[in-house]
C-alpha cells in the first residue's frame, strides 16, 4: 500500500506513502495482542471517555437500554456475541438510560433497544428493536468494514488527529491510502471529501463522494458532508453580510435578514452565531415562514453532526425555547 500516489479528481493529488503496520495484511484482535472482549458501562460522566475519544481508536457501539425493557433483554446476548467474533473491529458499551437519560435524549433516541455506532468522535449508523444476529452482523460490517481491522481503524484515527492539529495535508494522505486498501471505506471517503470542502474545491469534494457504493450513498458521515456542500451552496447566493448587518442594526425584527446572515455566517464556520441568530428567529416568532428557522436550525445540526459541541448546545437551548 506504500508508494502509490492517489488522486480525487480537480487536479488535487494526495500522496500515500503511508503504510499501517508495517505493511502488514490487517491482523485479529488477538493476534494484535488487543484487550479481551469486554462489555462497558458508561455514564453520562464517562461517555466523553468511553464513546467519543476511544471512537477516535476504533469504532465504538453503544446499546441504549433499560432494566424494564425485554426486547432489550433478548438483543443483548447475541449482541455481545456478534461483537466478541468480529475479533477487536469494534467495542461495545452500555448505557442504562434510566440512570443516564441525557445523552439518549441529546442523541433523539425515542425506543429502545438502540444500538448506536461511533467513529472519529461522531454517530455514524445505527440499529433500532431486537434484530436477528444475521443483521446486526450486517450492521457491524457496514460501520468497521467486511476487511476493516484495527489497522484500518487506528490509521483513521491518525488522519483525525492530523486533521485537529491542523495538519490538513498529512489527514488528506492516510485518507488517500485508506482509500487505495478499502475503496469503499466510508469514513475516509468522507473524511477526504470534507477536507477538500474546507480548502474550497467542491467540485473535487462531490466527485469524492460519488465514489461511495450506491448501498452505502445515503451513511449519516457522508449526508453531513453533502448537507455542507448544499448550505454553502446557499450561503453563496445571499449577498454581503455587512449588508445584512446593517439591515438589522436598523430593524432588529428583521427576520428574513437575520436568517440569511445565519446562512452566510454557517458558511463561514462561525456555528455559534448562525446558531444563535435562529434561535432569535425561534423566539420572536417561531412560525415564521413556515417554521424555517427552526427547519433550517435542524439543518446544520445534521451537517455539524450530533455529537458536535454546537449542536448539543444548541439543542438544549432549541429545547427550552420549544417547551418553556
Amino acid at each position: 500500500m506504500s508508494n502509490h500516489d492517489n488522486s480525487f479528481g480537480g487536479g488535487n493529488h494526495y500522496a500515500t506513502n503511508v503504510t499501517y503496520g508495517g505493511g502488514k495484511p490487517a491482523e485479529s484482535a488477538a493476534a494484535a495482542g488487543a484487550e479481551p472482549f469486554t462489555v462497558k458501562d458508561a455514564t453520562t460522566a464517562s461517555f466523553a471517555a468511553d464513546v467519543i475519544q476511544e471512537s477516535r481508536r476504533q469504532p465504538v457501539l453503544v446499546d441504549f437500554w433499560a432494566p424494564w425493557c425485554g426486547p432489550c433483554k433478548q438483543l443483548a446476548p447475541v449482541l455481545e456475541k456478534v461483537v466478541m467474533a468480529a475479533g477487536g473491529k469494534v467495542k461495545l458499551v452500555k448505557m442504562n438510560i434510566d440512570d443516564h437519560p441525557a445523552v439518549a435524549g441529546q442523541l433523539g433516541i425515542q425506543s429502545i433497544p438502540a444500538v448506536i455506532a461511533f467513529k472519529n468522535g461522531q454517530p455514524v449508523d445505527g440499529i433500532m428493536g431486537a434484530v436477528p444476529e444475521s443483521q446486526i452482523r450486517e450492521f457491524i460490517d457496514r460501520v468497521a468494514g467486511k476487511g476493516a481491522g484495527p489497522q484500518i481503524s487506528e490509521a483513521l484515527a491518525a488522519a483525525a488527529e492530523a486533521r485537529a492539529a491542523g495538519d490538513l495535508q498529512t489527514a488528506a494522505d492516510i485518507f488517500g491510502a485508506v482509500l487505495q486498501q478499502a475503496p469503499d471505506n466510508i469514513d475516509a471517503l468522507a473524511g477526504l471529501a470534507e477536507l477538500l470542502f474546507e480548502s474550497g474545491d467542491t467540485a473535487a469534494a462531490e466527485e469524492v463522494l460519488a465514489r461511495a457504493p450506491a448501498d452505502k450513498a445515503d451513511a449519516p458521515a457522508l449526508a453531513a458532508v453533502r448537507a455542507k456542500l448544499a448550505l454553502a451552496a446557499q450561503a453563496a447566493a445571499l449577498g454581503n453580510p455587512a449588508e445584512l448587518e446593517a439591515r438589522l442594526a436598523a430593524n432588529p425584527n428583521d427576520h428574513r435578514a437575520r436568517f440569511d446572515l445565519a446562512m452566510i455566517q454557517n458558511a463561514l464556520g462561525m456555528r455559534v452565531e448562525a446558531a444563535d441568530n435562529l434561535l432569535a428567529i425561534i423566539k420572536a416568532d417561531r412560525a415564521w415562514n413556515d417554521s424555517a428557522a427552526r427547519t433550517q436550525l435542524l439543518q446544520f445540526f445534521e451537517a455539524w453532526g450530533m455529537a458536535d459541541e454546537v449542536t448539543l448546545a444548541s439543542r438544549r437551548k432549541l429545547s427550552s425555547l420549544l417547551f418553556s
